[in-house]
């Protein structure tokens, strides 16, 4: 499958990009994972009553937050760590977004709130997988940007 993006024809067949883009994203879920699984993990353990809407949003923010705190030391073991923050600021957050909401979305799906089983956590993470590899491997492919 070939789809024009301007005068750049993208091949959706590059083994190569699939696996580049694929560790990217992993690296990517454990981040959003940790801060994501460790807000609503707090929420439900702590019994604080919260509407579903605020924990998820928080636990969103929390996993933007705890992606980029990775990187950033990931990227610091070989960069300054000035530009280690830059290139994890610069990471795309279309793609850790549509992560987060994947992610959260599924729980309450499948849960019906906030809550985190072990049932439900290796979908959660598929799902957080799954949403942003086309773009992750599109971003790669097409406009060459990476974050490793």
């Amino acid at each position: 499958m070939t789809i024009i993006t301007g005068s750049l024809d993208l091949d959706w067949r590059c083994r190569h990009t699939w696996k580049r883009s694929s560790i990217n994203t992993l690296w990517c879920l454990l981040g959003c994972s940790i801060g994501d699984f460790g807000t609503i993990a707090f929420f439900q353990f702590s019994n604080i009553v919260w509407p579903t809407l605020a924990i998820m949003s928080l636990a969103i923010v929390m996993g933007l937050l705890t992606s980029i705190l990775l990187e950033t030391f990931i990227l610091s073991r070989q960069m300054a760590l000035s530009v280690a923050l830059k290139t994890a600021f610069g990471m795309s957050l279309i793609s850790m977004i549509s992560m987060e909401i994947a992610m959260n979305l599924l729980d309450i799906l499948l849960t019906g709130g906030a809550i985190l089983t072990w049932s439900v956590i290796p979908f959660m993470l598929l799902a957080g997988f799954i949403a942003p590899l086309p773009y992750n491997y599109w971003r790669l492919k097409a406009l060459g940007k990476a974050c490793h």
